[in-house]
């Protein structure tokens, strides 16, 4: 147990930054304080902050000490392929997705062109929103090529689609393209959105490719705007790294 006990120090602090107890911009003790609170070594401490810092509570700031960031928004990844279930479960809120459509039918014209396929071409159609404690703050529209993915079910579509493609059907889910862009709200959005007074909501438009190229996901993704930011990590290349 007390190799663990990090994870005291961890949850102690995670739960008074979820609650509200400690604000936004508030500094955290020092590690010997820490260290001497818990009675554990600045090392064990040290993994305690750490485990804080990657799942977005605080920002180390070398020589300054530890702060506690906004958790208020829920931070999506711009980079990298994560299902809404994968995500959920890391931010640990209560969640549930809500199930509106799930038809196979014609690509039609627009959704022909962005997968790159004939207009009568069959596909499954699935609108769901996300839900998350308690309000309604994602939509998602997704489009899927029938003759790749086969047998979809509501119940599949509220659980998750990706565990069905890679475990099922075993697809193997390569990379996506992705654009995301502010959009004036649309009659769907504020049917299946509790918006309240926005007039906005951010979409992320995706095109997702298996490992042999294939495009067969198109997917619109849209945000309420007071909910969420989108993180990406970048990491310049010097003139020197790249002459």
């Amino acid at each position: 147990m007390r190799n663990n006990i990090f994870l005291t120090l961890y949850n102690d602090f995670a739960e008074r930054i979820d609650s509200g107890a400690l604000k936004p911009g508030s500094k955290l003790p020092s590690e010997n304080e820490l260290a001497a609170t818990y009675q554990i070594s600045r090392e064990t401490v040290r993994k305690g902050l750490n485990l804080l810092a990657q799942n977005g509570y605080i920002n180390k700031v070398k020589g300054k000490g530890s702060f506690v960031l906004d958790t208020g928004r829920l931070k999506f990844p711009v980079s990298g392929l994560v299902s809404y279930k994968e995500l959920s479960e890391r931010m640990g809120k209560k969640s549930r997705t809500l199930v509106y459509v799930t038809e196979c039918v014609p690509a039609g014209s627009r959704i022909a062109k962005e997968l790159q396929i004939g207009p009568d071409q069959p596909v499954w159609k699935v609108i769901r929103a996300r839900e998350i404690e308690g309000e309604r703050i994602i939509l998602d529209i997704d489009y899927l090529l029938a003759d790749i993915v086969t047998n979809l079910t509501k119940e599949i579509a509220e659980n998750s689609i990706y565990e069905y493609l890679e475990q099922e059907l075993q697809l193997k889910i390569s990379y996506a393209n992705k654009v995301i862009c502010v959009e004036r709200a649309t009659e769907m959005d504020r049917k299946y959105m509790d918006l309240k007074n926005d007039t906005h909501v951010v979409v992320v438009r995706g095109y997702v490719h298996l490992d042999d190229t294939t495009l067969f996901q198109y997917t619109e993704s849209r945000h309420r705007l007071d909910k969420f930011q989108f993180v990406d990590f970048a990491r310049r290349i010097s003139r020197a790294d790249n002459p």
